[in-house]
C-alpha cells in the first residue's frame, strides 16, 4: 500500500509588476497556514519518505513551513511540477520507485484539483464531494494507493484537509 499526499502551495501574494509568476511569495496568511499544516500534519503522523516541489518560490516556501519533520525525507524540486496537468502529474508518478512507501507532491492548481477529483471520484464520501468541488490553496488530499505508482486507479481519499478546517479546529 502507497500513501500519496497532494498539496497546493499556501496563499500566494500577488505578482509584483514585473515579478516572474515563478517568484511570488506566500503572502502572511499563506505562511500562517502552512505552518498550521505542518502542525496537523506532525500530529496526524503524515511523513512522506520523498517530497516531490514544484521550483515556484511559493510552494518551496510551503515546504518549508511544514518543517521540522520527525524523519527528514528526500527532497527533489522537479521543473515538471510547476503547473503541471493530471497528466502531467500521472507521468511523475508513473516515475517513482515502488520501494518509495509515501510521496509528498507540492504544486499548483489547477492540474492538483484535477488528479484529486480524479483519484477521490470512487471514494463516495463528504470529502470526496469536497475534493471535487475545490481544491483551495494550502489543501492536502491523503490517498492510499493499493497498486503501483503508475496505476493510481483504486486509490481511496482517505484525508481531505484545507486550511478552513484548520482554523474551524482550533476556535
Amino acid at each position: 500500500m502507497h500513501q500519496l499526499l497532494l498539496l497546493r502551495h499556501a496563499k500566494a501574494a500577488v505578482a509584483q509588476p514585473g515579478q516572474p509568476d515563478r517568484d511570488r511569495p506566500l503572502a502572511p496568511r499563506g505562511q500562517r497556514d502552512a505552518a498550521a499544516l505542518g502542525r496537523a500534519m506532525a500530529r496526524l503522523g503524515l511523513v512522506p519518505d520523498l517530497v516531490l516541489v514544484s521550483p515556484a518560490r511559493r510552494t518551496s516556501e510551503t515546504l518549508a513551513a511544514l518543517e521540522p519533520w520527525d524523519e527528514t525525507p528526500l527532497v527533489e524540486p522537479l521543473d515538471a511540477l510547476y503547473l503541471a496537468d493530471e497528466h502531467d502529474l500521472l507521468a511523475i508518478l508513473a516515475e517513482i520507485a515502488e520501494t518509495v512507501r509515501s510521496v509528498l507532491l507540492v504544486g499548483h492548481n489547477p492540474g492538483l484539483h484535477h488528479i484529486a477529483a480524479t483519484l477521490a471520484a470512487a471514494t463516495r464520501t463528504a470529502a470526496a464531494r469536497r475534493v471535487a468541488e475545490s481544491y483551495p490553496t494550502g489543501a492536502l488530499a491523503e490517498f492510499a494507493l493499493p497498486g503501483p505508482w503508475r496505476q493510481p486507479s483504486g486509490a481511496r481519499l482517505t484525508r481531505f484537509v484545507t486550511p478552513a478546517d484548520l482554523a474551524d479546529a482550533s476556535a
